[in-house]
């Protein structure tokens, strides 16, 4: 980096609040920092979606092995958004409490927990305990994504979503592709294939483990961090990243903000993103079942799962960078919710023949999820706003989720088929493309309740 800059624009993190960079470049202590955290952030997503979509894949096999009925199966693939629901609302003091980083490495590390507990739960009661586990570590880390990359990278808010949105679905496709071949190199047992999955969670602790003190130590502030580098290092773009303040950093104390249920765009991103989470689970669930029932095989259902999930990959970099680029996101939230109708109308009439064509087009759909998490992002000007909208929006959202997965399993099992559910999957996009329409409009929460950093 050259060493003749002297100065640098301020970057604006909360307001009032304004950090000045350094006048010199940062310290390589900083840049390893940056480095670190945007390693650890990639590794927690790939492991957001892995103890879903691996179960998806061996659905049947594990059934079949804890003796489940189908509407206890569809318990089952409503346990994650009733987590997220359930744990999501404690995140912001959790994170005020002991910090942001700090909270997912916690997460990670229940995450890990977890996955290697569940497979060897002898009832079904023990396994839901364990991947509650899992998803209570999933959960949090959920919230405090955009949450890490408003606090540390407010000027790559969109790249920064669609790298980790790309590594969630990197990891959501992987866990979807190999879990049934993994399973059969070794030896067919189900419990080992989904207990493998714990190693990649122990691996994403450990970056958050280096990057914890030199964190709490830039939160801290200038009078009580240890010497070394400035808050404000480079990041790995060019840009200025982690910049900390000790008030940005601070609880709330007397500062009392307005309520979310007074602001409609908090509500419109929350049934966003709670239909878009519905359709979601519904489809890491049930959509290779719905498959395997059509005909085709075991394999090749895990497969177009993960084909699903793999177009999230590019997509899910795409998408972000050109939501932040413009002041409504309402036309891609158009385009997306219209792909999936296409796929569901195919699966409806021609699952096997076209089952392909239908992957792709519901694959295209799930990108919602990035995309609500980009709007949270732009729907706040502070980052303490961020954390509210967060919590929020998915605490309430995925409560908006949960019966979904559920009622699917109950009509599969007493219709007898899956016409039923597969059109109760497409006429749920209706309402969630007309609520992403109305959070995707050029407007702030901040704006609509006078709220208060």
């Amino acid at each position: 980096m050259p060493s003749d800059r002297t100065t640098q624009k301020p970057v604006t993190v909360a307001p009032l609040l304004v950090t000045e960079a350094p006048a010199r470049p940062a310290a390589p202590w900083g840049t390893w920092t940056v480095r670190l955290m945007i390693l650890g952030i990639v590794l927690a997503a790939l492991n957001l979606r892995p103890a879903i979509t691996s179960l998806g894949a061996l659905f049947e096999e594990v059934r079949t092995g804890l003796g489940m009925s189908g509407s206890i199966a569809g318990v089952l693939t409503a346990v994650p958004p009733l987590c997220f629901a359930l744990f999501s609302p404690a995140v912001p003091w959790f994170s005020r409490r002991f910090g942001p980083a700090t909270v997912v490495c916690a997460g990670m590390v229940a995450v890990a927990g977890g996955l290697l507990l569940r497979p060897f739960s002898d009832g079904t009661a023990g396994f839901l305990a364990a991947s509650a586990l899992a998803l209570m570590g999933i959960a949090v880390t959920n919230v405090l994504m955009p949450v890490l990359v408003k606090r540390y990278f407010p000027d790559r808010v969109g790249s920064m979503t669609g790298l980790y949105s790309m590594a969630l679905s990197l990891g959501t496709g992987l866990a979807a592709a190999a879990t049934v071949p993994l399973t059969d190199a070794l030896g067919g047992s189900w419990r080992l294939g989904l207990g493998l999955w714990a190693t990649l969670a122990a691996v994403a602790v450990l970056p958050w483990l280096v990057v914890l003190r030199p964190l709490r130590a830039a939160e801290r502030g200038p009078q009580t961090a240890e010497p070394g580098p400035p808050s404000a290092a480079r990041s790995w773009a060019g840009s200025t990243a982690l910049a900390v303040t000790p008030a940005d950093a601070a609880p709330a104390r007397a500062r009392k903000a307005t309520s979310l249920l007074r602001s409609p765009t908090a509500w419109a991103l929350t049934g966003y993103f709670g239909l878009q989470g519905a359709g979601g689970y519904t489809v890491m669930g049930w959509i290779p079942q719905i498959f395997r029932d059509a005909g085709v095989s075991a394999r090749t259902a895990g497969l177009l799962l993960a084909v699903i999930m793999a177009l999230g990959v590019p997509l899910a970099f795409a998408i972000p960078r050109l939501a932040a680029r413009l002041r409504n996101q309402g036309p891609i939230v158009a385009v997306l919710g219209l792909c999936g109708l296409g796929g569901y109308t195919g699966l409806y009439f021609a699952p096997a023949a076209g089952a392909w064509a239908w992957a792709l087009l519901i694959g295209v759909a799930n990108c919602a999820f990035p995309l609500a998490l980009t709007m949270i992002g732009m729907r706040s000007r502070t980052a303490t706003g961020v954390v509210r909208l967060s919590a929020f929006t998915q605490s309430v959202g995925y409560l908006i989720a949960v019966p979904v997965p559920l009622l699917v399993g109950v009509l599969y099992q007493h219709s007898g088929g899956w016409g039923l559910p597969i059109s109760l999957m497409a006429g749920l996009l209706v309402p969630q493309i007309v609520l992403g329409v109305l959070a995707g409009r050029d407007r702030t929460i901040e704006d609509e309740t006078g709220m208060r950093d």
